[in-house]
């Protein structure tokens, strides 16, 4: 598979992955965390902002392979 049919497929799938993510990340956050202390409020919020990087990650790892015919 060519690189831009991979960051074309790999695009899509991360928009889906946030509009997917986003919902779930305000429902925890209003659920449990409007509760908590601030420090605790701050950390959270820090953590659930950037946990969507960790499973794009590979996807953007895949995106960016070099097309065979230039290995």
């Amino acid at each position: 598979m060519r690189q831009r049919t991979r960051k074309l497929i790999g695009t899509i799938v991360m928009i889906l992955f946030v509009l997917a993510y986003g919902p779930v990340a305000m429902a925890l956050a209003e659920s449990r965390i409007m509760e908590a202390p601030h420090w605790v409020q701050v950390i959270a919020y820090c953590v659930i902002g950037l946990a969507w990087i960790i499973p794009v990650m590979p996807l953007i790892r895949w995106m960016q392979k070099p097309d065979p015919d230039h290995a």
